[in-house]
């Protein structure tokens, strides 16, 4: 047995090293400080957990083990964070904040148990168990689900591959911890979890070395310039404008699987004409383009002023009222109410 513990140490040191490495990497890259300070304190997080958990290392009795709990307990909401911010979603913030409440509670609970009361923390132990799975279950959702949406496929693939991989095994510790217990200490078990882990973590870092830019991008950067489309692109091109005008992105749930099908071309070739050609990073943002230019027009139209705003959103392919106000706010700056009553106002009344 101290034989396997070792070796799981040597293990984790090496994948813990490897993901402060990619940290640096991260840390030196043109993304935003958002998404690259969220990234760098997952990263971080997963590193403290993995010396965290090691017996040998007996970290709960240096001076350490407090920060580096709290970021060990932190990775849960960490990547669920990181997946709303890697997937262009919007944070709600009232789960952010509770969730944070709520971790660091539970991380304070552990501290008085270890260090004042001498006492198992069951109850603190419970709700950080179903808090962090409730939350890497809804970042594992949510990259499956818009797993089709970013136009570029080699950043696609590493989005969705990268928020399975952590949450699926953020989801076996948690199960591990909950079934054995926090304290338990199986060589064989322990083992088996920091390979796999030092694993992931090579494969993940040859992909942050090799193109840190193309994964953790500027979504405000300006695009770069785009070349003058070529003869099959233009074939394509003319297909894609046929099926605008006879309003395709009106259709609820159209997914660019669904649109490559009705065009009759490769779904890939889809992708990098309305990406490369077109600007457009995800396929969400192509579908709102169109549908917001038609929500403006419709808005303002004199002959549509009865008609609801909910009507007008699911007239345009929206699955219910929030995403269309969101949509159009971040392209307007205004709610569709106000925008209404803003093109309907009569000069010099307030």
């Amino acid at each position: 047995m101290p034989r396997l513990l070792l070796l799981d140490t040597c293990l984790r040191l090496l994948a813990a090293g490897q993901l402060l490495l990619i940290v640096l990497v991260v840390g030196r890259g043109a993304a935003p400080w958002r998404i690259r300070g969220v990234t760098m304190l997952l990263l971080v997080g997963i590193a403290a957990y993995l010396a965290n958990v090691s017996p040998l290392l007996d970290l709960w009795r240096s001076p350490l083990w407090a920060p580096v709990q709290l970021a060990s307990q932190s990775v849960p909401l960490l990547l669920w964070l990181f997946t709303h911010l890697l997937l262009e979603r919007p944070v709600d913030r009232r789960v952010l904040i509770a969730s944070a409440v709520a971790v660091v509670a539970c991380w304070a609970d552990f501290q008085i148990a270890i260090h004042w009361t001498y006492r198992p923390p069951v109850a603190a132990n419970i709700a950080f168990h179903l808090l962090s799975a409730a939350l890497t279950l809804h970042a594992i959702w949510i990259a499956w689900r818009e797993r089709g949406d970013d136009l570029i496929e080699r950043r696609r693939m590493f989005r969705v591959g990268f928020v399975l991989l952590v949450g699926i095994q953020a989801l076996g510790v948690i199960i591990a911890e909950s079934w054995y217990g926090f304290a338990h200490t199986d060589g064989w078990l322990m083992l088996a979890q920091s390979a796999g882990t030092l694993v992931s973590v090579l494969l993940m870092g040859a992909v942050f070395l090799s193109s840190n830019g193309d994964l953790l991008f500027d979504a405000d950067a300006a695009p770069p310039p785009r070349p003058a489309l070529s003869p099959a692109e233009q074939v394509l091109n003319g297909k894609l404008e046929a099926a605008i005008a006879a309003c395709v992105y009106r259709e609820p749930g159209l997914g660019i699987g669904a649109l490559a099908e009705r065009l009759e071309v490769p779904e890939h070739r889809l992708r990098a004409l309305i990406n490369q050609r077109l600007g457009y990073r995800n396929f969400s943002a192509f579908l709102n383009a169109h549908r917001i230019a038609d929500a403006r027009a419709w808005l303002s139209d004199p002959a549509k002023v009865a008609l609801p705003v909910l009507t007008i959103a699911m007239d345009l392919g929206y699955g219910s009222l929030a995403p269309f106000n969101r949509a159009f706010r971040d392209a307007t700056g205004q709610t569709p109410t106000d925008f209404r009553r803003a093109a309907f106002a009569v000069p010099g009344n307030p």
